[in-house]
């Protein structure tokens, strides 16, 4: 089945620049993108659909979240917001919720989530493990993540569990854990952060992932300047995600890498951290990514609209750019060139906005402008 998606008052495909084009058209074939072009020269196809002068942009990517999890942290966000700084404490309290939970309980949160994203314009989504921290619950939670996400992450570094030592934590994740949780992810990740683990724990949880053939992203820099960022790109890691305290060093690193900044501007707001050097990443040449960290702790949001917003307001980027960070270069921190843009042959996921233009984003901030949305070539809203 065949659908063109004509009068387009401004489309932005991503495939040559950051550019947008007016009186445009698209053809999705199936679960692809067909054909793209002028309004006046679309091919005929099964089913039609008027735009009626809206913006099309490619669907959101979120390539950072959290949502294999139990339990509410709600008056942790209250505390913070009296005073209490963030320092990551937290994640215990979810650990034991998620443990605590069944296994359809964590995949009815996980659908929750997925469904709520979806129905913003989010298309497609990277999960995280790192709420069980023991092997049976990491590979629970790897499992449900594969079978309700598009990509999946291990995270069993994500903090040491009460009882146990971080060395003998971090041997566990690099042995019998990583085996186990293993077939069921693409990726593999670390908490490289003060309070978390140092930068030879993190090398060597990295080291055994990359050595199983699983890809690699960071935590790094969130709380203060650190190792992160120089690990991540010394091993070649396909993102390294918050990068809110970095060094002019950490910057060119970025810049003269593959490794794709991903920024978490919810994160930062929801815990008053500093907002990341945005601006200066970008002016530097480093690719920057934007994702929402969903969680129950730090970032409770699904909006990647929001995230837009807030980029394009307060980390300085035009709304081209914003757009960009949260479609293609999410999808370049994800590894994927099928998502995040819409030339002929990428995945039909399509995000139709109920306004004229993609500045109405940041122009009217909060305000719901999903009109319709196409995941995988099916009209999902």
């Amino acid at each position: 089945m065949s659908t063109l998606i004509t009068n387009i008052g401004e489309l932005t495909t991503n495939d040559a620049d950051l550019g947008r084009r007016a009186d445009a058209a698209l053809v999705l074939d199936g679960d692809r993108v067909a054909w793209v072009g002028d309004a006046a020269s679309a091919p005929a196809a099964d089913e039609r659909f008027d735009a009626a002068g809206r913006a099309v942009l490619p669907g959101w990517v979120d390539s950072h979240t959290h949502l294999v999890f139990a339990g509410d942290r709600t008056a942790e966000f209250e505390a913070r917001m009296a005073g209490k700084p963030y320092t990551a404490g937290g994640i215990a309290r979810t650990v034991d919720a998620t443990r605590a939970a069944t296994d359809e309980e964590l995949a009815a949160t996980i659908r929750r989530h997925v469904a709520e994203a979806v129905a913003q314009g989010t298309t497609c989504v990277e999960t995280k493990t790192g709420y069980g921290l023991t092997t049976a619950d990491e590979l629970r939670s790897a499992r449900i993540a594969a079978e309700h996400a598009d990509e999946a992450t291990f995270l069993g570094a994500h903090l040491v569990p009460p009882g146990s030592t971080a060395d003998d934590y971090v041997a566990l994740v690099c042995g019998g854990m990583l085996d186990a949780v293993a077939p069921h992810v693409r990726w593999a990740d670390v908490f490289c952060e003060r309070g978390a683990f140092d930068a030879d724990q993190s090398r060597a949880v990295l080291e055994a992932a990359a050595a199983r053939g699983l890809g690699l992203r960071v935590h790094g820099n969130q709380l203060g300047e650190g190792p992160g960022v120089r690990l991540a790109v010394e091993l070649g890691a396909a993102s390294v995600d918050h990068c809110t305290h970095l060094s002019r060093a950490d910057v060119d690193a970025l810049a003269g890498s593959a490794t794709v900044a991903t920024l978490l501007p919810a994160c930062d707001l929801s815990t008053r951290q500093p907002l990341p050097p945005a601006r200066e990443l970008l002016d530097a040449g480093a690719t920057v990514a934007l994702a929402s960290n969903c969680n129950p702790g730090s970032s409770y949001t699904t909006s990647m609209a929001y995230c837009v917003a807030t980029a394009v307001l307060q980390l300085r980027l035009t709304v081209e750019e914003a757009v960009h960070a949260a479609t293609k270069a999410g999808a370049l921190a994800l590894g994927r060139d099928d998502v995040g843009h819409l030339a002929v042959g990428a995945r039909a996921d399509v995000h139709v906005l109920d306004a004229p233009g993609a500045t109405h984003l940041a122009y009217r901030p909060g305000v719901p402008l999903t009109h319709a949305v196409w995941r995988k070539g099916r009209r999902v809203r």
